[in-house]
């Protein structure tokens, strides 16, 4: 922070999509009627700050310059939202008046809401401006100021370690911290153990071919496409994949609660917890892939690093469903609009669920289908080819026997699954660096390459199937999974022909 007659600048933090760029905040103080104004590309909500701030001023006891304010957001070409500008424009005001002292004013950020008596409510995205922080280049990280935010922020904000944060509740106490009256606590990261899941897949009786696949997509990454009669237990399978995920790196979890934080939507308590998003199918494609006149993630953003299930999908909008096919291939969504651009990591695990037709009785063993080949057929179209072509695994989830109903639960608990799946992670990330379904190219070649046996079946399948290159690396790839998963250093025949039996749903 600088100061030059009734000049002060204080340093804040904007948001750009997963960005936080640097914004000065310049007060100047001259003569004149009394007048405050805010230039800068600020949106509404930052010029109602005016008001905000003036309030906010006066109920803490100082004094407001009677003369005329000019405040300036740089840079001029970036565009400022939201009410966190609220504390920097006051610190500034404050210190520009010569009611604070400048001389440790730029050794923190600032940002933070003020409420009309003075209190700091909290803001939207704090995690991801300290998450963008940490990712700076290392020339700028030496630089590094400490964060003044209120107190509900800096609890989230925290847990990016290698950022000093102060929480304040007043901006009294701001005010009482940089003239050293009393100073502001450090913000601990308050990091919570990881619960067990509360749905377990031994819940879902039967459907050990269902469970099976499931397996196979966490351990390797792939999509999954579930289809059979209602009530046969797709939406009770979904639920609980989760389970059976890989415990969260710090550096996912971080990503991920960045995500949640840009929304508004961040927990402490979901910390490390694998997101899980179920849309209706009533969704817009701008609440899938986000979007607005400030762009907000949507739904594949927030479930990064977990799980996107889209249950009775051919209910979706076809539009709505064709926006997710650049997401999976890339793991990212790019949002454009005419002033701004937003770039979102959007790597999650696709699990959808489906009707084999309207009625959902098509190949019912004992219910009668109401549906001529027609409305199946049109039914099923709704999935265009190219979206079904990127989904690796598609099973069929039949109506489980009454007797098997009664009986007691089988198969493993998750946690036995899960600890076989962390294992064949594991493998992966040792081998190639990548989960399976992430391989590409010439990495598809050198570790997915079936025996001489393996590859006759594979060929055979694709001329009889007419499949696409896709599906070919496809089934090469859930063949490496199903390989790593019985501990086989190469991919065997009969991971051949189990991977080509999930793909052949509709």
């Amino acid at each position: 922070m600088t100061a030059a007659l009734s000049l002060a600048i204080v340093r804040s933090r904007a948001l750009a999509g997963m960005e936080a760029p640097e914004v000065v905040v310049e007060v100047h103080l001259t003569g004149g009627l009394p007048h405050f104004n805010i230039v800068g590309l600020a949106e509404t909500e930052v010029k109602e700050s005016r008001d905000r701030v003036r309030a906010a001023i006066l109920n803490a006891r100082f004094e407001l310059p009677a003369r005329r304010i000019t405040v300036n957001l740089a840079p001029a070409d970036l565009p400022k939202e939201s009410g966190r500008f609220d504390l920097p424009i006051a610190i500034g005001i404050l210190v520009a008046s010569g009611q604070l002292p400048p001389e440790r004013v730029d050794d923190f950020e600032y940002a933070g809401e003020l409420s009309l008596s003075g209190a700091l409510r909290p803001i939207r995205g704090a995690l991801a401006m300290t998450h963008a922080m940490t990712r700076q280049p290392l020339a700028e990280r030496a630089s590094r100021r400490g964060f003044i935010l209120p107190t509900e922020s800096a609890i989230e904000a925290a847990l990016c370690e290698d950022i000093r944060i102060h929480p304040a509740a007043t901006l009294l106490e701001v005010c009482a911290h940089l003239i050293g009256q009393v100073a502001l606590p450090v913000q601990p990261a308050a990091v919570r153990a990881i619960d067990v899941p509360l749905h377990d897949l031994a819940d879902v009786k039967g459907q050990a071919a269902a469970k099976r696949a499931l397996e196979v997509a966490a351990a390797g990454g792939h999509g999954l496409l579930m289809i059979g009669p209602p009530g046969t237990g797709k939406t009770m399978l979904a639920a609980r994949f989760c389970g059976l995920l890989p415990t969260m790196t710090a550096a996912e979890a971080l990503e991920s609660a960045a995500l949640a934080s840009l929304a508004g939507r961040f927990a402490v308590e979901h910390w490390r917890v694998r997101p899980y998003r179920a849309p209706h199918h009533t969704a817009s494609g701008v609440a899938l892939v986000g979007g607005g006149s400030v762009p907000r993630p949507g739904e594949i953003s927030l479930a990064h690093h977990g799980v996107l299930f889209l249950d009775e999908l051919p209910e979706f909008d076809r539009r709505v469903l064709e926006v997710l096919r650049e997401p999976l291939e890339s793991g990212r969504i790019t949002i454009s609009r005419a002033a701004r651009q937003a770039d979102f990591p959007a790597r999650f695990q696709f699990v959808a669920a489906m009707n084999p037709c309207p009625c959902g009785n098509h190949g019912h063993p004992t219910r009668t289908c109401r549906c001529g080949p027609d409305a199946v057929a049109r039914y099923r179209s709704r999935i265009s080819g190219p979206l079904l072509d990127r989904i690796d695994l598609r099973i069929e989830v039949p109506s489980v026997d009454p007797a098997a109903l009664a009986a007691l639960p089988d198969g493993d608990p998750s946690a036995v699954i899960a600890a076989r799946v962390a294992v064949a992670h594991a493998r992966q990330f040792e081998r190639q660096g990548v989960r399976n379904a992430g391989l590409v190219g010439k990495a598809i070649d050198r570790h997915c390459t079936p025996d001489a046996e393996g590859h006759a079946l594979l060929l055979r399948a694709m001329n009889r199937l007419e499949w696409s290159a896709r599906a070919y690396h496809s089934v090469l790839k859930i063949g490496r999974t199903i390989a790593d998963l019985d501990g086989r250093a190469s991919v065997a025949v009969a991971d051949i022909a189990e991977a080509v039996a999930y793909r052949r749903a509709l």
